[in-house]
């Protein structure tokens, strides 16, 4: 039997160490590059543009409409007349329901005739009158040229001064018929219920024949109408009270709603509350109304709607920017170095928002920072390749 040589013994240990240690550099180049092609990453170039500050409600905000009128007739009565339907477009000065009031135009008619009894017994009087003075006249020139005597002239100038009293009585007596003709149509009036300003009848509260009666100070009753103004709208929601001292009357807003998705409509503050609100359970807030600039019909807003409000206090031109969630804690950003490997920038950031933030200090225009921060693997070191962002 022949044994084998001492050379190739180890010759034979020198291989399989050797194999040892390529398996072990393998498997530590797993670990230390678990990937072997460059991760994909979708990048944001450095640009200017436009930075905003802005506030927002802490809790849905409310569309009103600037003027809503939730009217009953000034008088009780049973209704006669229902001159509008809900959903109805109606001007000022429109009548919207008429109570019963036949009692109230016979109370005008009445006075109507009263005033031509009383037209008709002043003419009659105010003549005669007229003939007492006349007859004075003369009576006073025969006394003058001592034709009659001054007893005579005495009965006629006193009977011309009772006619005329008379004459002035009757005057009166038909100032007093006019004046209840205007009671009796004043009353009429409170029958009647009229539009205060151009709108739309949102509800209707009472049918013909039922009893309407008016609100009574401390008692509250369900309105007749209820009319919207809807030309003009504003929303009406709450400011977390740590905001309140950034807000002024006039700021440009945008507002958007939960029933009209993917649009915003442009606004401007036109109230703060001169106080805050401390209600139980929760945060302190303060009350802020913000108008939309302009209501269009095709809109369709309706008062109601839940809303929230983006109020603009500061406002940065032409300044360096970034998208707000390129941000890492303590201000840092990946930045798509040479090689494609990405390198860790510190930067001073200045105004910002939900969507972007002022860079101040730690870029230059045109450098490209990592948008797509969520994919595994990417972190300083890590070598990438540009991606382009999705179609929106």
């Amino acid at each position: 039997m022949t044994l084998p040589s001492s050379g190739s013994q180890s010759s034979r240990r020198r291989k399989i160490i050797i194999a040892v240690i390529a398996v072990a550099g393998i498997a530590a180049a797993a670990l230390l590059f678990p990937h072997a092609e460059p991760i994909p990453v979708v990048l944001q170039p450095v640009e200017r543009g436009i930075v905003e500050a802005s506030v927002s409600n802490t809790r849905a905000g409310t569309v009103n409409a600037c003027r809503r009128a939730k009217m009953s007739p000034s008088a009780g009565g049973q209704i006669a007349r229902l001159a509008v339907k809900k959903g109805q477009r109606v001007r000022e000065g429109q009548v919207l329901l008429e109570l019963w009031d036949n009692d109230l135009h016979a109370q005008e008619n009445l006075a109507q005739e009263q005033l031509k009894v009383a037209l008709t017994r002043t003419q009659e009087v105010c003549t005669l009158a007229d003939a007492a003075q006349r007859d004075a006249t003369r009576t006073q020139e025969l006394r003058d040229k001592g034709f009659i005597s001054a007893q005579q002239l005495d009965r006629a100038v006193t009977e011309a001064q009772a006619k005329a009293a008379a004459c002035a009585s009757a005057n009166g007596d038909v100032e007093q018929a006019r004046s209840r003709i205007k009671l009796a149509r004043a009353a009429l009036e409170r029958m009647v219920l009229r539009a205060p300003f151009d709108g739309i009848v949102a509800d209707i509260s009472g049918e013909l024949g039922e009893y309407a009666t008016p609100s009574p100070p401390g008692i509250l009753t369900i309105p007749a109408i209820d009319l919207i103004d809807d030309s003009c709208m504003y929303v009406s929601a709450p400011i977390d009270e740590v905001d309140a001292a950034k807000l002024k009357v006039g700021q440009v807003s945008r507002i958007t709603l939960d029933a009209i998705k993917g649009r915003s409509f442009p606004g401007k503050v036109r109230r703060i509350a001169p106080y805050v609100l401390d209600l139980e359970k929760q945060a302190r807030t303060v009350e802020v109304e913000v108008e939309f600039d302009q209501v269009d019909e095709k809109d369709s807003l309706l008062v109601g709607y839940s809303a929230d409000v983006e109020i603009i206090h500061d406002t940065r031109q032409n300044v360096l920017r970034i998208p707000t969630q390129t941000l890492l804690e303590g201000n840092r950003v990946l930045l798509y170095g040479n090689k494609g490997v990405l390198e860790e920038r510190k930067v001073t950031t200045g105004l910002s928002n939900w969507e972007h933030a002022e860079v101040t200090s730690g870029l230059v225009e045109g450098d490209r920072v990592v948008l797509s921060l969520d994919r595994a693997g990417v972190k300083a070191g890590a070598k990438v390749v540009p991606e382009e962002p999705a179609a929106q």
